[in-house]
């Protein structure tokens, strides 16, 4: 099958699937001429933020007690890519699927505000698990996974998924797949075929599956690692085309698809003026859905100027009450009791309460039961949310809330907030305060540094796969979780 071909229909017109085909072979032209030397420096040092930020989470998320289950009953076959702070070489497939979902588990991965969903989080466990068993460059890898970021990213932007839809395993698949085929040295004619191959394997994934704690919501992204992978394989093979497959599941299935935004801001060939993905992204300092954020955000100015110095018992018995308004996304996280950690991170009210009690949302209070923090689940069912259209409507440029907070004597605080802090448009972290926080996240600043070495060796060296490699015995003695019922 011709990898470029474009389908008319019966009368010879260009529908939907053509113009998909279209905008897909255009991205990928870009994509195969771009080179690292090309790439601005304040976006070569986004990815490189980003790629620290890859590494720490996914190793905080490689040692909790379920990624430590789940890596038990996987099978690892013996090779060159690393499971991250496992202690083991695997094959890339393996250590791609192990390493996305434990990259998600702690919900501290980045994202894209206009992408809807975490393009790093798609494209990187694949790219880095290929990367290591193949002997290519610093350059080739970092162009890999910029390429992955940007492809995925623009497919997010360019899907509106029907409601009810989760993001995760769908639009991304098409980054993994173009920087996994960029690794491979596949022309654009292939490249487009393999970007293409993945947009025909899409999870449908409910987004009640995250609001009911269900860790099928991580397994998606471990889905969408290997479909990239494989849809790159397939392109390399030369059965796959490009046929706009993209017009049919993004769009006809599981919602709409724009093919013009895929290619919006490409400027260029050799992206020197290309309108960057990346440059728009956000990074998490709590562990919960960024759209909980703004809340969690509030929470803590609350907590900071007007129960500075109180006991967790004493702040549970000033809030009488917290209302939040948001936007309609962030609206039906309102769940006020949970079942397990996911389904936490998932609740307004939960890191609400979290962040009052604690001054942080950490991944190890998510698991707390309410037997063993009945302060935490008494006060997240003081919180009730709910949606202002007046805030819906200025999605996607801005991600606000709204917070009034009734404390005991009747004393009325009310917070706003345009953005998450750490968003790239709102007290955006710069490597600094990023490294502030996932020392925080590992418990272990020298590990942190170990990890900014690491990324700033990769695009120099000649063969990416001993540095990688290094990640697998790289381990951290867990941050202790906020404890003690309030």
């Amino acid at each position: 099958m011709p990898a470029d071909r474009i389908h008319e229909n019966a009368h010879g017109e260009r529908g939907p699937k053509a113009a998909a085909a279209a905008q897909t072979a255009a991205l990928a032209r870009w994509a195969a001429r771009l080179s690292w030397s090309d790439v601005p420096e304040p976006v070569r040092q986004r990815l490189r933020l980003v790629l620290l930020d890859t590494f720490a989470v996914t190793l905080a998320g490689a040692r909790t007690e379920g990624q430590r289950r789940i890596r038990a009953a996987w099978p690892q076959p013996a090779g060159d890519a690393p499971v991250l702070g496992a202690g083991r070489l695997t094959q890339p497939d393996a250590a791609a699927y192990l390493n996305a979902t434990a990259m998600v588990c702690c919900e501290l991965d980045e994202g894209g505000r206009y992408a809807k969903g975490h393009p790093a989080g798609h494209a990187f466990p694949a790219v880095l698990a290929l990367a290591s068993s193949r002997r290519c460059d610093g350059e080739l890898l970092a162009r890999a996974l910029l390429t992955g970021y940007e492809v995925a990213a623009r497919f997010g932007r360019a899907t509106t998924l029907r409601p009810g839809a989760h993001p995760h395993g769908n639009w991304g698949v098409t980054g993994a797949a173009a920087g996994c085929a960029v690794l491979l040295g596949l022309p654009a004619a292939q490249v487009a075929a393999a970007v293409d191959t993945a947009a025909g394997l899409p999870v449908a994934g409910h987004f009640d599956s995250a609001l009911d704690g269900h860790r099928v919501r991580d397994a998606w992204m471990g889905a969408g690692a290997l479909s990239g992978l494989a849809a790159a394989r397939l392109a390399a093979a030369g059965v796959v085309g490009n046929t706009g497959t993209a017009a049919l599941t993004l769009g006809t299935l599981l919602g709409g698809f724009d093919p013009a935004v895929l290619t919006d801001g490409l400027d260029s060939a050799d992206g020197s003026g290309t309108a960057w993905q990346i440059e728009a992204n956000y990074f998490k300092r709590h562990a919960s859905c960024s759209y909980t954020h703004p809340a969690a955000d509030l929470a803590l100015e609350l907590r900071a100027r007007h129960l500075r110095g109180m006991s967790a018992r004493q702040i549970a018995d000033a809030v009488v009450e917290v209302r939040v308004e948001t936007h309609a996304l962030a609206a039906p996280l309102d769940r006020t009791h949970w079942d397990g950690g996911l389904a936490a991170m998932f609740s307004i009210p939960y890191t609400v309460a979290a962040a009052l009690l604690h001054g942080e949302v950490a991944p190890g209070t998510a698991d707390a039961t309410a037997a063993e923090q009945p302060g935490l689940f008494a006060l997240a069912r003081k919180v009730t949310v709910r949606e202002d259209p007046a805030l819906t409507g200025q999605l996607p440029h801005r991600r606000p809330a709204r917070m009034t907070a009734v404390l005991a004597g009747g004393h009325r605080v009310d917070l706003s907030a345009p953005h998450p802090v750490g968003d790239s448009d709102h007290h955006p972290f710069t490597e600094e305060p990023l490294a502030d926080v996932l020392a925080g996240l590992l418990g272990d600043r020298a590990l942190v540094d170990r990890l900014r070495q690491i990324v700033d060796e990769l695009p120099a060296s000649q063969d990416v796969g001993p540095l990688l490699r290094q990640l697998a015995h790289i381990t951290a003695t867990p941050a202790p979780a906020p404890g003690g019922a309030a």
